[in-house]
């Protein structure tokens, strides 16, 4: 088979079909685009999780009367507290922290928000034990035997808050998702009309080559080749704007979640692992229907 050949037939049938073509590019792009920022939600959402568990911790707050008269944690009963908390099995380390301590991080964590920290008084914060876990979804053992025990006000876990968070960013992943799939479905449906297009313009010169030998795979290769073709134009120009869209609106909408370390920034290698697999996805489905597309509705 002459390369040259193949190669001229593929541009003569991307030039024939011009405007089927840019729709189909534009909207292979926009499908890749939709399931790449997907795809860099799912790894922004991996990271942070991995950071979190790592820094979650279950909070046990003590009762005023401690927090106000035994600020090193030194009588009964918060020393009591505090041997069984560091003897429990699950627990890797306990910090305690009394209310001077808690004011000073209430600062640091508001910091950007000094009318708040003006409003804010120490005696209003408790003394409270921060637990680590060596299994942080084992935070259900703390709870249940410390809730309730002399000296105790409340245990809270702070992955009960983080849950929230990243099924706000799962839903957002997934509403992407779903957004990719219809958009898949017409490039599907494009892809199949460009193909039966060009193949019904060129049925003249297909039927002169199948009357003197060509064999079905010579003449359908061409036009399979073209839907390869657009579907990586398609996927070239979906990276583009998906770098385009983590620059401009990404980075400015989280950006300071980003700042705060509350969220992991999306970087260019998350971009650069996820783009092969859009180029692939492009191949894959543009090959694959192209392919059943001549089987089925072309016969020459």
């Amino acid at each position: 088979m002459r390369a040259s050949f193949v190669l001229s037939e593929v541009l003569t049938g991307l030039r024939r079909n011009v405007t089927m073509t840019i729709a189909m590019i534009l909207t292979t792009s926009i499908s890749l685009l939709m399931l790449g920022i997907g795809l860099v939600v799912v790894r922004m959402i991996d990271k942070t999780q991995e950071v979190y568990e790592d820094r979650v911790q279950v909070n046990v707050f003590l009762t005023n009367d401690i927090s106000a008269n035994d600020k090193e944690c030194q009588n009964d009963p918060c020393r009591t507290l505090r041997a069984d908390l560091e003897s429990d099995p699950a627990v890797e380390r306990v910090t305690y922290q009394n209310r001077d301590d808690a004011y000073e991080r209430f600062k640091q964590i508001f910091e950007a928000q000094p009318e708040l920290v003006k409003l804010a008084r120490p005696e209003a914060l408790p003394a409270s034990f921060s637990v680590k876990l060596y299994q942080p979804d084992r935070s259900d053992v703390i709870i249940q035997t410390f809730s309730g025990r002399v000296g105790v006000d409340s245990v809270t876990d702070q992955s009960q808050y983080l849950e929230g968070l990243f099924e706000g960013f799962k839903g957002g992943r997934d509403f992407t998702f779903v957004i990719a799939l219809i958009q898949a479905v017409a490039a599907l449906l494009l892809i199949s009309n460009t193909v039966q297009m060009s193949a019904f313009t060129r049925r003249t010169e297909v039927g002169i080559m199948r009357l003197v030998g060509a064999t079905r795979w010579y003449t359908q290769l061409p036009f399979l080749l073209e839907a390869v073709v657009a579907g990586l134009l398609g996927s070239f120009l979906g990276i583009g704007l998906l770098i385009f869209v983590k620059s401009w609106f990404i980075d400015r909408a989280l950006g300071g979640l980003f700042e705060s370390g509350v969220l992991r920034r999306i970087e260019g290698i998350d971009i650069l692992l996820v783009s092969p697999w859009l180029v692939l996805t492009a191949v894959a489905i543009t090959a694959i229907t192209g392919y059943v597309t001549l089987r089925l509705y072309v016969r020459q």
